[in-house]
């Protein structure tokens, strides 16, 4: 079994981009939607990627928070072009850029499609309190805000969300 540990940050200007990498685009739709987790009748998220010539199924633990369960195995591209198109809400575009900062790994995912505009960037830990420092580029951060989840944005894209829900003023 996989633990994922990670925290989740709004990014604030361009000063990452110098620093990407790598830069990998990445399609992901989900077999379940945020309302069949919201409800509690599902337990786990089940995702659909194509990350460059490479496909992966994924489940992940419906915790709220920087700690979940999480599988992740290979599957051929086919396969998950098929499962795309019966993925419930939308596919979520973006693009990734990997970025090393003080001897971590960030990912920066760029939003397009209905979620352009949307910038945010995750680092995974190998424990809850592990410390890091963060770039000058990084925001609030919002490990807890389900709105910024992919799961849903697949099903509630940034270009529907609110002027208050954008300015991100009702995060802890």
């Amino acid at each position: 079994m996989g633990v994922e540990i990670e925290r989740k940050f709004l990014v604030v200007g361009d000063g990452w981009r110098a620093a990407a990498r790598e830069v990998l685009p990445m399609a992901q739709g989900y077999i379940n939607d945020m309302g069949a987790m919201d409800r509690g009748e599902q337990k786990a998220s089940v995702r659909v990627r194509i990350q460059g010539d490479a496909a992966f199924l994924n489940l992940k633990s419906r915790e709220l928070g920087h700690t979940r369960q999480e599988f992740d195995y290979p599957i051929p591209v086919a396969d998950a072009r098929a499962l795309l198109a019966l993925c419930v809400g939308g596919v979520v575009d973006k693009r990734r850029h990997y970025v090393e900062h003080e001897s971590h790994l960030w990912e920066v995912d760029e939003f397009l499609g209905d979620n352009a505009g949307l910038v945010v960037a995750e680092i995974e830990l190998d424990h809850a309190d592990e410390a890091f420092v963060k770039p000058a580029w990084i925001g609030k951060q919002v490990t807890d805000a389900a709105r910024y989840y992919n799961l849903a944005l697949a099903s509630r894209p940034y270009s529907a969300w609110t002027d208050e829900e954008r300015s991100a003023h009702d995060l802890p």
